[in-house]
């Protein structure tokens, strides 16, 4: 066991993020009685998150590349404000090794594991050995050297056999990854996925991997304090899945017994042993039909889809986060951690379904969001926001909770009904056919459910359709404003909004 440094509570928090990660993790930062400190580019100078936290500082920038990728600048901003501690979020430089050393050497604790950790289970072919001596099940997997030739190239995948997936060593999120089927197809997947590898991660190395037919795809949420004492909060579904990346997210699984919801547990903690890790981190597996399960890949940070688990868990992720890195002990035990219901988060993105879900572009006119029992949203928007082309679409997430997965599902169908965004495309509709699919209710999932089902959703709404749409809601708005006090079985029917029919959602 490392040396454990004295137990000292933070005087200020940097958050090094934006948007509605950014926002979330301001909310438990002042909760704890911590001022929460934010950054902000040019295009982000009047987003949610500067004006909710206790400071904001300018990063003078507009890519990313010179604002919320610039450890410089980041570093000497929390510097200058006597920041103790930095959360990087997800994203950015959260599983950046080189940022949670410049932090530990500036004397300024990095909220996440150790950069040597990071460094480690980020690489995702050291990720495997680690697993592979944990004792863990991992696919087979054959590492690509950089100017191998074409024939090598075809000898190693007959090694593995088709179909294989192409990986980027470095990668995450997605990025960096082809399926390959043939022969004729491999050569040119390998290229493009090297391009893009060294494009997003600085790293072009990649590796073949058996690719399995049909998994569900199950991450495990680990914890670690510096006293060795670990716990996993259960697993998320996260087979709802378009081009690798994930769309909708659910706790529990509703195919997972609890006995083996408790061996993959133990599997992801057997990990988390053998790599060292420290704070909160999310043990990824893919498992089959048969029940087996295979590692995966470790995100050595917060997940977007953490709020899910804190809600079935009724514990605060970020808050764990935050008193470990301040040296404190898990604040629960394993055998004191409890499954409560059922709980759905589906990603709310300014994209176009109709249009290979084409980022939008544009001005909120109209945001307005659901409210009632067990409803949560996560967002990092309000009416007036410009979604722009630098950063990633996504607006808001909508999660739910339901003491039965039947009766989650309800709530989130009737969320997504009323929450009303106009001013760009949006996936509102998209989910709303997706968590009605009668496949989908029933629980039968895989990564490939998307590409499989067809997910009833309409087109473009004209704009004379979005001008009397959102005179309508306003309208609607009031007249309820004015009954609110006022008894009666009609405020029980749809509302104005929902009466729009397949107009509304845009």
């Amino acid at each position: 066991m490392s040396f454990i440094q004295e137990k000292k509570p933070f005087k200020k928090i940097l958050i090094a993020n934006r948007g509605e990660i950014a926002a979330r993790i301001i909310k438990t930062v002042q909760e704890m009685g911590i001022p929460a400190v934010s950054v902000y580019s040019d295009p982000d100078q009047r987003s949610p998150h500067v004006w909710l936290s206790d400071e904001s500082y300018p990063l003078h920038g507009i890519e990313s590349s010179e604002t919320y990728l610039h450890i410089e600048k980041i570093l000497d901003i929390a510097k200058k404000n006597e920041c103790d501690a930095i959360h990087p979020g997800y994203g950015f430089l959260s599983e950046n090794p080189e940022f949670a050393k410049a932090c530990q050497d500036s004397g300024i604790t990095f909220i996440g594991p150790s950069s040597k950790t990071i460094a480690q289970l980020g690489d995702k072919l050291k990720a495997k050995e680690i697993a592979k001596r944990a004792e863990v099940p991992v696919l087979p997997e054959i590492s690509v050297p950089i100017g191998i030739s074409e024939d090598e190239l075809k000898k190693s995948a007959e090694r593995i056999g088709y179909p294989i997936l192409i990986k980027a060593a470095a990668g995450g999120g997605g990025k960096g990854v082809r399926l390959v089927k043939t022969d004729e197809e491999l050569n040119q997947a390998v290229e493009s996925c090297q391009r893009e590898a060294k494009s997003a991660f600085g790293d072009p190395r990649v590796f073949f991997e058996k690719y399995l037919d049909h998994p569900r795809h199950i991450e495990i949420q680990i914890f670690r304090d510096d006293y060795g004492n670990m716990a996993y909060l259960f697993e998320r579904e996260c087979s709802i899945q378009r081009r690798f990346q994930k769309v909708l997210e659910e706790s529990p699984s509703p195919v997972l017994t609890s006995s083996l919801r408790e061996k993959m547990g133990e599997a992801a903690k057997k990990i988390a042993e053998q790599a060292g890790y420290t704070n909160a981190g999310t043990v990824e597996f893919l498992l089959d039909s048969s029940g087996n399960f295979y590692f995966l890949e470790v995100n050595t940070r917060l997940q977007v889809e953490h709020p899910v688990t804190e809600m079935v868990t009724l514990q605060d992720l970020v808050e764990w986060q935050i008193l470990i890195a301040e040296h404190q002990k898990l604040p629960l035990k394993q055998e004191q951690l409890k499954l409560n219901g059922h709980a759905l988060e589906c990603r709310i993105y300014a994209e176009d379904p109709a249009h290979d879900f084409f980022p939008s572009t544009g001005k909120i006119e109209v945001y307005e969001e659901p409210v009632g029992p067990n409803i949560r949203i996560d967002s990092g928007i309000i009416k007036g926001s410009e979604m722009t082309i630098h950063y990633d679409p996504m607006l808001a997430k909508l999660i739910v909770w339901g003491n039965t997965r039947e009766k989650a599902l309800r709530r989130m169908q009737k969320a997504l009904k009323r929450f009303a965004i106009l001013g760009v495309v949006t996936n509102i509709e998209f989910l709303q056919g997706l968590v009605s699919h009668p496949e989908f209710v029933k629980g039968n999932l895989s990564t490939h459910f998307l590409s499989e089902n067809q997910i009833s959703f309409r087109g473009n709404t004209p704009d004379e359709v979005l001008t009397a749409a959102a005179a309508f809601y306003l309208a609607g708005k009031n007249f309820y404003q004015d009954k609110k006090d006022q008894p009666s079985a009609s405020l029980e029917k749809k509302t104005p909004w929902e009466s729009l029919g397949k107009w509304r959602g845009m």
